[in-house]
Order: C-alpha cells, then sequence, then structure tokens
C-alpha cells in the first residue's frame, strides 16, 4: 500500500474525509489464477508471488490492497503452528486438518513460537525478502495479519467437534482458545517489530458468525479485544459469515473497520453497531463480483453508493474476500462507476 493509499483509508475510518475509495482482501484464492500460474507455484516460489502482487497494484492503482503483498498459506498458516498436517493441492485451495482428536489433547498443547514454528518463519522470510522490492515501487507494510483464535481452533479441532466443546467442555474450549491468543499476541507483535512501517492489525475469523450472542460475549469477544488492544490506526475485522449476534460489539472490541458478508446490507450492519464501525463492502462477491458481467457489476456499485447513509464510513469492496474468478473487467468496471 503506498503512503497515499495509507493516508486515505486512515482518513475515511476515521472520518476526517468522505472520499469514495474502493478497497480489496486478496489472497491465494484470487491471486495466483487471475495472474495465470498456479497456487502451489504462487506459494512456494518468492519471484511467483511477488510478482503477482506486483502486478495487480500496478493493474489497479486506484484500487486499495488490503492487506497488501500477503505472505501467507491460506488457512494453514497459523494452524500449522500448532503441528496440523497441511496439504497442498497444485491448483487447489491449501487445507489443514485436524490436530486435536481428543478433549484432552489440549491439556498437552504448547503455545508455539511464531518466529520459528510452522510456516510463519518462510511468511516472514519471504515479507523481509520483499520490503526493498515493495519500497522501491512507493509500497510498504501496514498490517500485521492473523487468523482469529476461534478459526483456528476450528481447523485443530473440526468446526463440528470445536462448536460442541463450547457447550460441552467450555473450560477446555477456554483453555485452548486463551492459548491460541496468547500465540497471537505474540506473532502480532513480532510483525510489528519486524516492520516497523505496520500501523493497521487485521484479523480474520468467520466462526464468530457461527455462534449466537451469549456464546459471542463469552467465547470470541474477551480474546478478539485482546489481539486488538494494540495502539494502530487501522483495526480491520473480517467475518463474511452472520454478523447479527456480534456486530453491535466490535467497536467495543477496538475494531473502527468491518469487512461483512452478504446476510446483512450496510445500512442495516450501520444501524446494529449505532455507526460505530467504517464498513469494508459489500458487493456480493461471487453472484456480482465473479459472476455477473461487468456493466452489472457497475450497476451494483451505483446501486450500493446510492443506498448509503449520509455520513457513513465506507471503503467500497466485495463482502468479504475478493472471490475466486473475478476478471480485470469487471475490477475496472467497478471502479469507474464508484468514480
Amino acid at each position: 500500500m503506498t503512503d497515499g493509499q495509507w493516508a486515505s483509508l486512515r482518513s475515511v475510518v476515521s472520518g476526517s474525509s468522505a472520499a469514495r475509495i474502493a478497497g480489496f482482501i486478496v489472497d491465494s484464492p484470487w491471486l495466483p489464477n487471475w495472474r495465470g500460474v498456479s497456487i502451489l507455484d504462487y506459494f512456494s516460489d518468492d519471484e511467483v508471488w511477488f510478482g503477482a502482487n506486483r502486478s495487480v497494484v500496478e493493474a489497479f492503482p486506484k484500487a486499495i490492497f488490503l492487506p497488501g503483498f500477503w505472505a501467507e498459506y491460506g488457512m494453514c498458516t497459523e494452524p500449522s503452528a500448532f503441528g496440523a498436517r497441511c496439504s497442498f493441492p497444485e491448483n487447489e485451495f491449501p487445507f489443514a486438518r485436524p490436530s486435536i482428536r481428543r478433549l484432552e489433547d489440549i491439556d498437552d498443547l504448547e503455545e508455539p513460537e511464531p518466529s520459528r514454528d510452522g510456516l510463519l518463519p518462510f511468511a516472514l522470510r519471504r515479507m523481509l525478502r520483499a520490503v526493498p522490492r515493495m519500497e522501491a515501487i512507493g509500497h510498504r507494510v501496514r498490517f500485521s495479519v492473523s487468523r482469529g483464535p476461534l478459526n483456528i481452533a476450528s481447523f485443530l479441532m473440526g468446526v463440528t467437534d470445536f462448536l460442541i466443546a463450547l457447550k460441552t467442555e467450555p473450560s477446555r474450549a477456554h483453555k485452548l482458545l486463551r492459548l491460541i491468543t496468547g500465540f497471537l499476541k505474540k506473532w502480532h507483535a513480532l510483525q510489528r517489530e519486524l516492520f516497523p512501517s505496520i500501523d493497521g492489525i487485521m484479523v480474520l475469523d468467520d466462526i464468530v458468525g457461527f455462534i449466537g450472542e451469549e456464546d459471542f460475549r463469552e467465547f470470541a469477544f474477551p480474546y478478539l479485544s485482546d489481539l486488538f488492544s494494540p495502539p494502530a490506526s487501522v483495526k480491520l475485522f473480517h467475518n463474511d459469515a452472520d454478523c447479527s449476534a456480534s456486530v453491535k460489539y466490535y467497536a467495543d472490541m477496538g475494531v473502527n473497520i468491518y469487512n461483512p458478508g452478504i446476510q446483512l446490507s450496510l445500512t442495516e450492519i450501520l444501524g446494529l453497531c449505532g455507526g460505530r464501525l467504517s464498513l469494508l463492502g459489500s458487493i456480493p462477491p461471487r453472484d456480482v463480483l465473479a459472476v455477473a458481467s461487468p456493466s452489472e457489476v457497475a450497476e451494483a456499485v451505483r446501486r450500493q453508493v446510492d443506498a448509503i447513509p449520509p455520513g457513513a464510513r465506507i471503503v467500497h469492496s466485495c463482502a468479504g474476500g475478493m472471490p475466486p474468478g473475478v476478471s480485470t473487467e469487471s475490477i475496472k468496471a467497478f471502479l469507474r462507476a464508484l468514480e
């Protein structure tokens, strides 16, 4: 992200500017195939990874890409530090297999060290090598990034078993979430230490949308609040599952910009959160941005702009991250319509 883009994002999030800007979360589900390379090559080859990220910022200079030059290994990044077996097909999304077979296994878990465990040191080395080339084209590292504690727990246990554990073994569920959160705090701190240009926190946790309000308050709110507690200008939370039971708490967690799904309109979300959040969204990702014609994408953007209440702080985007299959033409139509 360039200095100008970062300033624009900060000003919209803080409410000091009402400029219309576009921002998209882009990572391995979309970027490699848009670039014409396999997902496995994107993960395993520094030159392929850097070339894809450089190409997208050069192709769409009027769009902000979040977090920008993201060194990630899909959903495998953080679970790998806990010993999860990770599979990397040639051109499909990677996945982490559950490693906690019995609830008693939680008692034996040790907190990973992000500087040396799993895939994390490889992600850090990739970023460290990339920084001089990023800065040469005017970009800097702006965010420390991670999946959230419930998301990681669901990969370590399996989604169903984790959600059942919230009800049947709440003490062990808390023990697991405390362990993961402690690890994530060190992971974010290490990123901030190595990249002094970081002034943002980005956490992604869709499992928050799988639980009701009472469970959110007990099992999500305290841990996410802890993650978002360090000072930062932009604190971005992604949950593109249902947010109706939890979004009113996000500002109290420290979040100041939220990337939702399609379950609620931006106006409905603003009402639920009392207008305390900036929003990153919320054009339907698959049914509009990925499969509709460019002219239909443009019309959807215009309808969204017309529907936004006065004073709302919006970074125009799709709901959730950029989905597979979105074309160059559709992104250009999105940006032209916003102008």
